[in-house]
C-alpha cells in the first residue's frame, strides 16, 4: 500500500483464528491528511482474490501475482486522488483490497487501463455506495491493541 498524499500513516494488524491458529494480515490506512474529505470518495470497491492454501496464506507465486496486480493498479487509481486503498486483508484463502473511489465508471476505466495486456487475474469486483466509509470504520472499531 503506497502512502499517497491523502494517507499520512499506514499500519498492519494481525488477527488469529482461535479455532485453527491461522492468521489474517491487514494493511490499512491508519491516519489521513487533515485536508482529506473522505466523502469525496463515496464508492466502496472490494477486489476479491480467492486462493487455495493449507496454511491460509497464499503460496509465494500467488502472493507475487497479487502484488503485481496491486502495483499495476496503484498509479492509475491513486492519480489525482481519485481513489484510496483503505484496507487490504490476506488470509484464510482470501485477499481483499478495499478501495474508496469517486465514481464506478471511472474506476472501471482506470482499472481496465491498469491491467491491459496482463494475464487474467482470478478476481471478483464488488461495488457499493459507502459515503460514510462504514466498512472501513467497522474494521477500525474492531481493532484491539496497538496496530503498527
Amino acid at each position: 500500500m503506497a502512502v499517497g498524499s491523502m494517507i499520512r500513516v499506514c499500519a498492519t494488524a494481525i488477527s488469529t483464528n482461535a479455532d485453527n491458529g491461522r492468521k489474517v494480515i491487514f494493511r490499512f490506512a491508519k491516519e489521513f491528511d487533515p485536508s482529506f474529505d473522505r466523502t469525496s470518495q463515496p464508492l466502496r470497491v472490494i477486489i476479491v482474490w480467492r486462493y487455495q492454501s493449507e496454511t491460509g496464506q497464499p503460496v509465494a507465486e500467488e502472493y507475487q501475482r497479487m502484488n503485481e496486480l496491486e502495483d499495476a493498479l496503484e498509479p492509475h487509481l491513486n492519480k489525482d486522488h481519485f481513489s484510496t486503498l483503505a484496507l487490504v486483508s490476506t488470509g484464510e484463502g482470501l485477499r481483499e483490497w478495499t478501495y474508496y473511489a469517486k465514481s464506478e465508471a471511472e474506476f472501471e476505466s482506470r482499472f481496465d487501463c491498469a491491467i491491459v495486456g496482463a494475464p487474467d487475474f482470478p478476481i471478483e469486483i464488488h461495488t457499493a455506495l459507502d459515503p460514510a466509509w462504514e466498512t472501513y470504520e467497522e474494521f477500525k472499531s474492531g481493532l484491539v491493541g496497538d496496530a503498527t
